[in-house]
């Protein structure tokens, strides 16, 4: 009896419930279906959590609008997921709509918005995917002037805050 009781302080305490392991669960499942190419079965998984809010889902639903894979191509659904979940710091996610920045795919054609996502993504991504990052956003600003990538280094900077983009 004193060990459950204990676990059970140490799940209150870590924040542990039922409910996160479940979303755990239905992230990992999704996320395993992505994985495999069953796109169907990952957006049945993860749609429900990246309305929840969780970040990793969201880039994730986001990807699949884009692309057509297990939802209906939309570009415009696509940077709307990234942006929730770039929002939250998911590097995939700001790597994911600083292209679209650059690209104009469902939203605006931004040099200055696509650089300052990602710049944020490759100042946070994981070691193995900061390089890459960084040399798609020198791509980027090898089409901007110096003011632009001035006022794109500027907005990485004051992120999170008060961006119109």
């Amino acid at each position: 009896m004193i060990r459950s009781n204990g676990l059970l302080v140490v799940a209150v305490v870590l924040g542990i419930t039922s409910t996160s392991v479940a979303h755990a669960d239905a992230l990992g499942a999704g996320s395993g279906a992505f994985s495999r190419g069953d796109f169907e079965s990952a957006a049945r998984q993860l749609l429900p959590l990246a309305e929840r809010g969780y970040a990793r889902a969201q880039a994730m639903v986001g990807f699949m609008y884009a692309t057509g894979q297990g939802l209906p191509q939309a570009y415009d659904a696509a940077s709307y997921w990234y942006r929730l979940a770039a929002e939250q710091g998911d590097t995939t996610a700001q790597y994911l709509l600083g292209l679209a920045y650059d690209k104009g795919q469902g939203v605006p054609q931004d040099d200055v918005a696509a650089y300052k996502w990602l710049n944020l993504a490759a100042a946070r991504a994981p070691k193995r995917l900061r390089e890459h990052y960084a040399q798609l956003r020198n791509a980027v600003a090898s089409k901007m002037s110096r003011g632009q990538i001035a006022a794109g280094q500027w907005h990485s900077l004051r992120w999170p805050g008060d961006s119109p983009f």
